[in-house]
C-alpha cells in the first residue's frame, strides 16, 4: 500500500506509536535505511511527522519530515543531542517554589534551553500552597513577568492558576520541562484527571524528586490540546549554542544590544555596554546577568573541547 502521513505518539523500546491523520494508531518500526542515516539529535521523537506503509499486519516508519522545531539540551556525553519532542507550539518551565525549591539560576537555564530551540517559553511556579511558598512567589513572579515571559502561580491541591493553565494546553501541541519532583505530571492529572499519570514523592536524602516519567508520550487531552510528557531533569546543558548566540537567548537583552557602543558586544567587559549599565542601574536583574555570564562560560568551555 502507499505511505500514510501521521504523528509519533510515543516511543520506547524500538516500537513507535504513530496516530495516522485519519485517526486511527498503529505501532511501527523504523526501515533498516532510517536506523543508519545520522539525524541531527537522534532518529525519531514524540512530535515527529513521519510516513509509513504496512506490509502485511505490520507497518514501518519510511520517511520522516523537517522539524519545524526542535526541542532538545546537550546529552550526557556532551557531544550529541538530547532531543525531547519536536514540532512543538509552546513549552512550559515548571519548577517548584518549595519542595525541591527553585532557584533563579536553574530557572534561567531551563528558560534558555528552550529560548535557543526558537521557542518563547512560559512559566510555571508551581507547590504554592506549600509554606513559605507565597512569599517566594512575590519575589519570582514579577521578576520574570518583567522580563517578558506569562507566569502561572499553581497549586494542584488549592486550585490557584489551574484553570488558566487548563486554558493554555487546550490547543496545539505542548510540553513540560523541569526538574523530578517539581509536580508536572500532577499538573497534568489536574488539566485532565482521565490521564491518571504516577506520580512520585521527593527523595528525603536529596530532596529532589525521583523520575516518575520514562520514556516519552505525546497525550492527547480531552479538552482537545496535545501534551509532552518527558523524564524529569535538573542538571540542563544547553545543545550547539555559541557563545556569542547566549545573550540572544535573554529577551531582556534584545533591546539594549543596539545602544551598546560596540556592535557584537559580548556584555563581559567591554566599555559603554548598554547591558552592563542596565544592571547597574535595576533594569536589568543582577540574577538574570549572573547567569547570562555562566551560561556564557559554560558555551565557551563547550565550543573549546
Amino acid at each position: 500500500m502507499s505511505s500514510v502521513r501521521g504523528t509519533v505518539r510515543e516511543t520506547g523500546g524500538g516500537v513507535y506509536v504513530v496516530a495516522l491523520d485519519g485517526g486511527r494508531s498503529v505501532e511501527a518500526s523504523i526501515r533498516g535505511r532510517l536506523r543508519q542515516e545520522a539525524r541531527t539529535g537522534g532518529r525519531i521523537v514524540v512530535g515527529d511527522h513521519v510516513r509509513v506503509s504496512r506490509s502485511g499486519s505490520a507497518w514501518t516508519i519510511d520517511e520522516v519530515e523537517a522539524r519545524r522545531t526542535v526541542l532538545a539540551r546537550r546529552g550526557r556525553s556532551g557531544r550529541t543531542a538530547k532531543v525531547l519532542a519536536a514540532n512543538l507550539d509552546r513549552v512550559f518551565v515548571v519548577v517548584a517554589l518549595r519542595e525541591p525549591p527553585a532557584t533563579p539560576h536553574l530557572i534561567d537555564r531551563l528558560l534558555v534551553l528552550v529560548e535557543s530551540s526558537g521557542m518563547h517559553p512560559s512559566l510555571v511556579l508551581n507547590k504554592a500552597d506549600l509554606p513559605g511558598a507565597p512569599d517566594v512567589a512575590r519575589t519570582l513572579a514579577p521578576l520574570y513577568e518583567s522580563v517578558g515571559y506569562q507566569v502561572f502561580v499553581a497549586s494542584v491541591e488549592t486550585g490557584q492558576g489551574m484553570p488558566a493553565l487548563t486554558d493554555a494546553f487546550c490547543s496545539g501541541a505542548s510540553a513540560l520541562i523541569g526538574p523530578s519532583g517539581v509536580g508536572k505530571s500532577s499538573l497534568l492529572n489536574a488539566i485532565d484527571p482521565g490521564l491518571e499519570l504516577r506520580t512520585g514523592v521527593l527523595s528525603r536524602k536529596t530532596g529532589t524528586g525521583r523520575h516518575t516519567t520514562v520514556g516519552s508520550r505525546l497525550i492527547e487531552l480531552s479538552c482537545g490540546g496535545l501534551v509532552a510528557d518527558t523524564p524529569g531533569f535538573g542538571d540542563v546543558g544547553l545543545w550547539s549554542v555559541s557563545p556569542d548566540a547566549v545573550a540572544d537567548c535573554f529577551p531582556d537583552f534584545a533591546s539594549l544590544r543596539d545602544e551598546c557602543r560596540f556592535r557584537g558586544c559580548a556584555h563581559v567587559r567591554e566599555p559603554e555596554c548598554a547591558v552592563r549599565r542596565a544592571v547597574e542601574e535595576g533594569r536589568v536583574p543582577a540574577s538574570r546577568y549572573e547567569s547570562y555570564l555562566a551560561l556564557r562560560a559554560e558555551a565557551m568551555d563547550a565550543e573549546a573541547r
